[in-house]
């Protein structure tokens, strides 16, 4: 397993080693020793699983602190362009983005930590992606930032998403008031 931090610090792209042959393949998708030797000390308490058709957009959501949480997301079928958005007032890369295709055939999975907006589009028809969280879930603690901000400025690699109610009613960064340092 090869765990690579990306251009934001606490983001990591993780590629697993995959065994292949006749049968089908065969790949660790979490191992908490590999992670821990990476500096990803993390206690996952709560899996969760969507089902999007292409052009689905679902983001930028996160859970404010107590209820923050760090995300390890896969897809098991289909494909999605993942995003993460640095929300830490403090972070010399607040507001920034990063994204990375993830799909699978290539079985990459990202981690996103406490502190970042996350959102994914999905580029194929019966894409399931998974995360695993490190927090449960709280309604009152969810929030959401625009996904289409021009402040961010994320090329999500679809036109037209389709979008929840929630989603379309996100907020601008430059009117959030980051409760993450």
């Amino acid at each position: 397993m090869e765990i690579i931090e990306s251009n934001l610090k606490g983001v990591f792209v993780i590629k697993p080693r995959v065994f292949e042959d006749a049968r089908g393949y065969f790949f660790e998708s979490y191992s908490q020793k590999l992670f821990k030797e990476a500096g990803l000390d993390l206690n996952f308490v709560q899996d969760n699983q969507s089902l999007s058709q292409r052009g689905v957009l679902r983001g930028l959501h996160f859970q404010n602190n107590p209820h923050a949480q760090g995300k390890l997301v896969r897809v098991i079928t289909g494909s999605v362009f993942d995003v993460a958005v640095d929300i830490r007032k403090s972070s010399p890369n607040y507001g920034k983005w990063f994204g990375q295709e993830l799909n699978a055939q290539n079985k990459w999975m990202m981690y996103i930590p406490e502190g970042f907006a996350h959102g994914f589009a999905t580029l194929e028809d019966n894409t399931i992606f998974s995360y695993k969280c490190t927090n449960f879930y709280n309604k009152a603690a969810e929030d959401c930032l625009l996904w289409n901000d021009p402040d961010i400025g994320i090329d999500w690699k679809i036109k037209d998403p389709l979008l929840s109610e929630k989603d379309l009613q996100g907020k601008k960064i430059k009117d959030f008031n980051s409760l993450f340092i």
